[in-house]
């Protein structure tokens, strides 16, 4: 659970329940990233928002298994299990290839990206997200201008850029507040990425 009370769905009322019931998962339940907001329903409710339209909505280009990898390595890096485990699982499922997926796990295990079945320009962009959650102040245009002639069009970094910067927010509020993934089912996500109301889960 986490560290800090929080409220069961059986116990919700009034906002709370019905951010609950747009977010829950099969038997009514609930994430405990998600559970940790319970005392302040609005946080969750920016949560729930930041998270469906960085990761899960249809105007992005670039893949999404490709996106829950960027998650799953900023995760490792700030040595947030939780979201690993959520967030690799949700990859292979995506991805629906175990054994490459076992490959990548194993790179970003052992910190080394280099040797993940990667394009260059893939290793590249997580190259920028390790540098944006380690050492965001030493970025520079080059950095940018570095991404844009590997293929990624501006649109593109901004959503590598967000998905980093989700993560670290994610990150820091399951490592701040001890979430654990007690009671979680793990590797759900959102299926309708136009909807932002609409959290059926798989």
């Amino acid at each position: 659970m986490s560290w800090i009370k929080t409220i069961p769905y059986e116990q919700a009322t009034g906002k709370l329940r019905k951010l609950y019931d747009r977010v829950k998962g099969p038997d009514d339940n609930v994430d405990n990233i998600m559970m940790s907001h319970s005392l302040r329903p609005h946080t969750m409710e920016g949560h729930m928002a930041i998270y469906k339209y960085v990761l899960h909505h249809s105007g992005n280009t670039i893949p999404k298994w490709f996106l829950e990898l960027i998650g799953v390595w900023v995760s490792a890096l700030n040595e947030c299990e939780y979201c690993v485990e959520h967030h690799f699982a949700g990859m292979k499922r995506l991805l629906g290839d175990d054994v490459r997926a076992k490959e990548l796990f194993e790179a970003i295990n052992d910190g080394d990206v280099d040797v993940a079945p990667l394009t260059d320009s893939q290793k590249m962009a997580l190259g920028y997200a390790a540098m944006l959650t380690l050492t965001p102040s030493g970025i520079t245009e080059d950095i940018i201008s570095a991404l844009r002639s590997a293929g990624f069009e501006d649109g593109e970094i901004l959503e590598i850029n967000q998905v980093t910067a989700y993560f670290n927010y994610a990150n820091r509020t399951v490592l701040g507040l001890g979430c654990n993934t007690e009671g979680d089912v793990i590797g759900l996500s959102p299926n309708n990425p136009d909807d932002p109301d609409d959290w059926g889960h798989s």
